[in-house]
C-alpha cells in the first residue's frame, strides 16, 4: 500500500481523535466492524466472549488492547505485540477553571506533559474529552464531548508592549497560558460546568442530565490534519506523537495474514510517566496476558518467545538546527522508520531486536534509519523500557521520523506512515 492510499484514513483518524478518549473510540469502531468482541476484565473469560479469536479490552476509556488469536501455540511461538500511546502533550482544563478578568471569561489550564508552549498562542482552539454527569434519578453518566468549533484562544501580547520578546523569551504557564472563552460583558455565563451541560445535552439529546460533576478535558487546535509542502511531501497535524503509531498498528493488526497471535497495545499517560492503571508501567497488559495463558509458568514460557515493537515517533533532523543531532545519527523525513538506541536503557532496543527490525524492513522493502542522542544531551523515553521491564519481553523501540515533536502541530514525511505500516505488517506476518 502506498502513501496516497494509506494516508487519507490516517488524516481522518487524527481529526476524529482530539483526546485519548476519542482516540480509543476511533480505534474501537473499526475493531467492532471487523468482528472483534469487546472484553471486560471484570467478567470471566467465557462469560464475556473472550474465547473469540478476535477481541479487545479498554481501561479508563483511554487505553486499549486488541488481540487476534492465531492457530499457533503461544507457548512455543510466542506473541507479536505492537505498543503505542494515545495521549499527547496538551493543555488540560483545571477542576475549577472559571476566571473573569478585564471583561472576559477565561479558563484555568494546567500543562499535560512536555508541551512546547509558544505554538499554542493565536490558535483557534476547541475543547474535547470526557465528562461525568448526574442524571435526575441520581445515576451517573460518563460521556465524551467535543465542541468541534473554535471556542477559545490565547492571544499573544503585542510586540509594542514587549519589545524584548525576541531576545530571551520565557513563558509563565500560570499567568500567560490562560485561554479566553468569551466576552463576559456580552454573555451571561454562570459557570464552565453549565457550558458543559449545554454541550452534553446538544450532543446527547436522548440523555436526561441534571448537572456535570467532573471532567477530563483538553484544548486542541481545530486546524485539520493535511498534506503540505510544495509537492505534498509532508503530513502536518496535531497529535502525530503518537496517534500515528496507534493508527498504523491498528491497520497492521486488521490486515495481517498470519497464524501467530498478534496484539496491539495503546496506553494512555505515556507523556506523564506511564504510572497509572492504564499506563505502560501499570498492570493492564500483564493482566490481559494472564488471561491468555493458564498459569504463571505458561505465561513465562510464552513471553520468552515473544517480541514487542514499541512504536513512538523519533526526532528527524531539523534543517535549521542540524547541530542538535549527533553527526552520525540524523534521521530524515520520508526515509523510513527509525530504530532508537540508548546505552542507559531509555530505549529498550538490543542488538538482537534491532537486527530483527532491520530484517523486517528489508523484507518489506522499506528504508530504515537509526538514532542515538548527542552525548551532551538528555534522552527522552517511551513505553518500550517500561513494558519490557513490567512484562519481561524482548523489545525494540522504533518510530516514524518527525519534526516539531510536542508542538501543537507536528510534521512527518508523507511517505513515512506507509513505510511504518509495511514494516509492522511484516512483523505480524513473519513466520515463527
Amino acid at each position: 500500500m502506498n502513501a496516497d492510499e494509506f494516508n487519507p484514513g490516517l488524516l481522518t483518524f487524527l481529526n476524529d481523535s482530539p483526546s485519548p478518549f476519542h482516540a480509543v473510540k476511533s480505534l474501537s469502531a473499526p475493531l467492532g466492524s471487523a468482528g472483534f468482541t469487546p472484553y471486560n476484565l471484570a467478567q470471566s473469560w467465557t462469560e464475556s466472549g473472550a474465547e473469540s479469536e478476535t477481541l479487545y479490552v479498554t481501561r479508563n476509556d483511554s487505553s486499549l488492547i486488541a488481540i487476534r488469536r492465531g492457530s499457533s501455540t503461544i507457548t512455543e511461538c510466542g506473541l507479536r505485540i505492537i505498543g503505542a500511546h494515545t495521549d499527547s502533550p496538551c493543555l488540560r482544563i483545571k477542576p475549577q477553571p472559571d476566571i473573569r478578568r478585564a471583561g472576559t471569561v477565561q479558563l484555568g489550564v494546567e500543562i499535560y506533559g512536555g508541551v512546547l508552549l509558544a505554538p499554542w498562542f493565536d490558535r483557534d482552539l476547541s475543547i474535547a474529552g470526557r465528562i461525568s454527569a448526574r442524571r435526575p434519578d441520581g445515576t451517573r453518566a460518563s460521556l465524551l464531548v467535543d465542541f468541534k468549533r473554535p471556542v477559545a484562544s490565547i492571544p499573544s501580547l503585542a510586540i509594542h508592549l514587549n519589545r524584548d520578546i525576541h531576545k530571551n523569551r520565557s513563558i509563565n504557564p500560570q499567568e500567560e497560558v490562560v485561554p479566553i472563552l468569551c466576552d463576559g460583558r456580552e454573555h451571561s455565563v454562570e459557570s464552565f460546568r453549565d457550558i458543559l451541560l449545554e454541550q452534553a445535552e446538544s450532543q446527547y439529546p436522548n440523555e436526561s442530565l441534571a448537572e456535570v460533576t467532573d471532567f477530563e478535558l483538553s484544548l486542541y487546535d481545530t486546524q485539520p490534519a493535511a498534506q503540505v509542502g510544495l509537492n505534498g511531501d509532508f503530513l502536518a497535524s496535531a497529535r502525530l506523537d503518537n496517534l500515528l503509531s496507534c493508527y498504523v498498528g491498528l491497520q497492521a493488526l486488521l490486515n495481517a495474514r498470519t497464524d501467530q497471535t498478534i496484539i496491539l497495545v495503546c496506553n494512555d499517560h505515556e507523556e506523564v510517566g506511564s504510572t497509572s492503571s492504564a499506563g505502560a508501567q501499570g498492570p493492564f497488559l500483564k493482566q490481559v496476558l494472564e488471561r491468555l495463558t493458564k498459569n504463571r509458568e505458561e505465561l513465562s514460557a510464552t513471553l520468552s518467545h515473544s517480541v514487542l515493537i514499541s512504536s513512538d515517533n523519533a526526532h528527524a533532523v531539523h534543517p535549521n538546527y542540524e547541530s542538535k543531532h549527533d553527526p552520525q545519527h540524523r534521521p530524515q523525513l520520508n526515509q523510513g522508520p527509525v530504530i532508537k538506541f540508548n546505552a542507559n536503557q531509555r530505549y529498550a532496543t538490543t542488538s538482537d531486536t534491532a537486527a530483527l527490525f532491520r530484517d523486517l524492513c528489508r523484507e518489506a522493502q522499506v528504508p530504515v534509519q537509526s538514532i542515538a542522542m548527542r552525548s551532551d544531551m538528555a534522552c527522552g523515553s517511551t513505553i518500550g523500557p517500561l513494558t519490557s521491564a513490567v512484562v519481561g519481553i524482548d523489545t525494540v523501540d522504533i518510530g516514524a521520523p518527525q519534526l516539531a515533536m510536542h508542538s501543537i502541530r507536528e510534521t512527518t514525511g508523507w511517505q513515512d506512515p506507509a513505510f511504518l505500516y509495511r514494516a509492522l505488517l511484516a512483523f505480524f506476518e513473519r513466520p515463527a
